[in-house]
């Protein structure tokens, strides 16, 4: 059965997820990279939209802005590491509850969402057509001057996902536990391929 959270939201609501599992979110979406997380952690500045709660895509969504009008083209998942400097202070400053992006985050951002009871989420890479289809309604924009794909936007989603759990609210990191695994099982993998090819590696 489909799983869909609804903003706002409690860890509560979230406790019971774990690393692999697929959820949709409805109700309302903020946008922010780089520049909103220095704004908020480095230049100590409030959010202007509230973020208790909800949720915020780590996007650079293509806006036509015609007529007065705010149109969405599409919303492409960045990838979040970029922001795992900044992230554990902003969930902690803004009760942020999902973090949404492609790729996975490091030890810094999975501590936060253990502590403060929040998670983050992967996006599909190369669907941003596809999210945009999601996206109801632009709601709000904040911080303009920061150029189109690096202020503040507020969505309304509908559905929007799939998304897939890679932290959770106990701090469990797919990336990282598949990262181990692999490694794991390198010499494993590597050994009978080695074998085949170990005839042409010899140097005369």
């Amino acid at each position: 059965m489909k799983k869909i959270l609804k903003t706002p939201l409690t860890t509560e609501d979230i406790k019971d997820l774990r690393t692999g599992d697929i959820i949709y979110l409805t109700g309302e979406l903020g946008t922010g990279r780089d520049d909103v997380h220095h704004r908020v952690v480095r230049e100590g500045m409030t959010s202007p939209y509230d973020f208790r709660g909800g949720a915020i895509m780590h996007a650079g969504p293509i806006i036509k802005e015609e007529n007065g009008k705010n149109t969405l083209i599409n919303i492409g998942p960045t990838s979040s590491i970029r922001m795992e400097a900044d992230a554990a202070d902003f969930i902690r400053l803004t009760g942020v509850k999902i973090q949404i992006g492609k790729g996975g985050m490091e030890e810094k951002t999975a501590a936060a969402c253990k502590k403060y009871g929040a998670i983050h989420c992967v996006y599909p890479g190369g669907c941003a057509v596809s999210a945009a289809a999601r996206v109801r309604e632009i709601k709000d924009v904040f911080w303009r001057e920061l150029g189109m794909p690096e202020c503040l936007w507020v969505l309304k989603v509908e559905e929007f996902g799939p998304l897939i759990v890679s932290i959770d609210t106990e701090g469990n990191n797919l990336f990282a536990e598949n990262k181990k695994y692999y490694a794991a099982r390198k010499e494993e993998c590597m050994a009978p391929i080695l074998e085949s090819v170990k005839d042409y590696m010899k140097v005369e």
